[in-house]
């Protein structure tokens, strides 16, 4: 036990002020009373006063301990360390579940009680069992599937729940937020069906589980806002929303709202965030130029802090997604394509069989392909040439960079895009950023264009029974038959995607292809619950204020005041140990003392005594 306590008071901070406090006020209180006591009689009629003013000296340096003791507890970080055990102390506990086109996965987070801070935000973590796996759960088909049933929404909904309910204490269901957010699939059937699968949901649900549900909480969400709460959730786990410089860049920022005289925030320099899915490409960055004019379909102002007043946490986010601009939508749309320019030349019958099947440098060579992109049916044969240079040539008017771009710079689609700083910005790629670097090719991580080409020319150029081979001996084990099939032309797409599109030079090495963030799976639902639920610290920093002090909890106490408590305790005992030294002085005067002799005394001569020297009787020198 005073081993533990040893190490408390050296995390805290304190240990050498204790120390440098405890060890003079020893000695001082050691020299009042170690010494003869005093023979004024009066001191004996005072003791009393004494002894109190000892007992307040105790009293305050306890207190002090206590305090040194207590402050590792009371003083906190909001930055994302990725899991926390269910086992740990007691927690709150938020519940999303993102319903997505193929399937809907529920993830569980939790966070302790806010440090009391309106400046911190919620140090919100995954949760794990007891083996430290991950909660989470997926179901099958997308709740989209239901468009003709809405009426059995919640019991496909309600296996998920069930399942994530047994990892939060019981007493804690009625204050646990819980989120369905739907997103692609939902977005694509008849908006009367959206609203009879979310009513359905909301009715069964508020009605068996007793998770604490409000109107919005059951949604569609647009795809603006999917990579608004991605470009969150990667900038949380980076800690890029604390304060303070740490390891990171920091950058000096002013918003439009406020005047130009007013001073610039520094802050800790954010990341920019590309998801390329199947069927979409969103990106999202933060835009620190308080001149630059967004259109406001392009522009989301994200405050994370729990008042609207929070100007450090306010962020001007430019955020856009591409539909069809996925690697699967853009492999249709470039098939179709080919088929169509096939249909110009005088061979009426080309992509019809395999011997007069059409020419795909996007394909490994000699690889044939069996597609029938037309809803009637029709099958078109094409057989693979390649040739990576070329197939990025190919597929540059996919891009339609020649539709009219309103507002300028645009990057695809006529969509306008403001200026990125290929100097200082950073950039995470997802999805198909990473597997199409890393599953075949295994250079996920830093993005560097010349890997990306190399491995691409070598692995299209090489003959299509060549690569069948290597892939029966597992040489890509980390690939699918589906992956191994399009790897040429995904590859070729996100490298025209990224330096055609997006216009980000080939040589940008600021960019990670990743899955993970510091060995955590990031997902955009960790962003709609810092977002959605920003303003719960107000209610905890509410409850430290309107709770009597007799039973206010200590860990809303505030860092800033606690250091207070401590110059205070500090002066208290100070000032008492100096008073009780002057009382003790008046009280016992001092009486004269001998000059004691210095070595010259023993050295002199006969009638040579050293003056100011008398001789006691009895004794040789004094």
């Amino acid at each position: 036990m005073e081993e533990e306590y040893s190490m408390v008071i050296e995390k805290t901070g304190c240990f050498k002020r204790l120390t440098l406090i405890l060890k003079p006020l020893t000695v001082f209180m050691a020299r009042i009373y170690i010494n003869s006591p005093c023979s004024n009689p009066n001191f004996q009629l005072k003791k009393l006063l004494i002894a109190v003013m000892g007992l307040i000296v105790i009293i305050a340096f306890i207190a002090l301990v206590v305090a040194a003791v207590i402050e590792p507890y009371i003083t906190g970080s909001n930055k994302y360390d990725g899991i926390v055990d269910v086992t740990t102390t007691q927690k709150h506990y938020g519940i999303v579940i993102d319903c997505g086109s193929s399937g809907s996965r529920v993830y569980l987070y939790s966070w302790p009680t806010h440090s009391g801070n309106p400046g911190d935000l919620l140090n919100m973590q995954q949760v794990t069992d007891e083996f430290g796996e991950i909660i989470h759960k997926k179901a099958k088909p997308g709740l989209s599937s239901f468009e003709d049933k809405p009426d059995k929404a919640s019991d496909y909904i309600s296996p998920l729940l069930d399942y994530v309910s047994k990892y939060i204490p019981r007493d804690l269901h009625k204050e646990t937020p819980l989120y369905i957010l739907a997103t692609a699939g939902m977005r694509l059937i008849p908006e009367k069906a959206q609203k009879a699968i979310l009513n359905d949901l909301q009715t069964d649900i508020t009605k068996n589980y007793d998770f604490l549900v409000a109107e919005n909480h059951f949604e569609v969400i647009s795809g603006k806002l999917e990579g608004v709460y991605a470009w969150i959730a990667v900038n949380y786990v980076l800690d890029k929303f604390s304060h303070g410089p740490g390891d990171h860049e920091l950058v000096s920022v002013r918003l439009p709202s406020e005047s130009p005289n007013a001073p610039m925030h520094v802050r800790r320099r954010t990341v920019g965030m590309i998801d390329m899915g199947g069927g979409s490409v969103q990106i999202a960055f933060e835009v620190t130029n308080p001149k630059a004019d967004l259109p406001k379909g392009l522009m989301a102002e994200v405050n994370l802090g729990c008042q609207n007043s929070d100007v450090d946490h306010t962020y001007r986010i430019y955020v856009t997604t591409f539909l069809e601009f996925g690697a699967n939508s853009a492999r249709e749309r470039y098939e179709e394509m080919l088929i169509k320019k096939s249909l110009s030349y005088s061979d009426p019958y080309r992509g019809r069989n395999t011997t007069n099947a059409i020419q795909d440098p996007c394909l490994p060579k000699q690889m044939p392909l069996v597609t029938s992109p037309n809803e009637n049916g029709r099958k078109y044969y094409f057989k693979g040439t390649g040739d990576f240079k070329k197939c990025r040539k190919m597929m540059k008017p996919l891009l339609n960079k020649t539709l009219a771009c309103s507002y300028q710079p645009c990057s695809m689609n006529g969509i306008h895009q403001p200026g990125i700083d290929h100097e200082r910005s950073k950039f995470y790629g997802f999805s198909e950023f990473w597997y199409s670097t890393e599953d075949v090719f295994g250079i996920g991580g830093p993005y560097q264009y010349s890997k990306l080409e190399h491995e691409s020319e070598d692995f299209c150029k090489t003959s299509w029974s060549v690569l069948q081979e290597r892939y029966k001996k597992h040489l890509y084990p980390k690939a699918d038959v589906d992956r191994f099939k399009t790897q040429c032309f995904k590859g070729a797409w996100l490298a025209t995607v990224l330096h055609e599109g997006f216009q980000f030079p080939e040589d940008y090495k600021n960019l990670i292809a990743a899955q993970l963030i510091n060995k955590k799976d990031v997902q955009w639902t960790l962003g709609a619950l810092i977002y959605r639920t920003r303003f719960l610290p107000l209610r905890d920093i509410q409850k430290s204020i309107s709770t009597p002090s007799s039973t206010r909890s200590w860990t809303y106490i505030p860092r800033m005041f606690l250091n207070e408590y401590l110059i205070m305790l500090c002066i208290v005992i100070v000032l008492a140990s100096i008073l009780l030294y002057m009382k003790r002085l008046r009280l016992c005067p001092k009486k004269e003392l001998s000059r004691v002799p210095s070595m010259s005394y023993f050295m002199t001569g006969e009638n040579e005594a050293e003056l100011g020297i008398r001789t006691i009787k009895g004794s040789n020198y004094l």
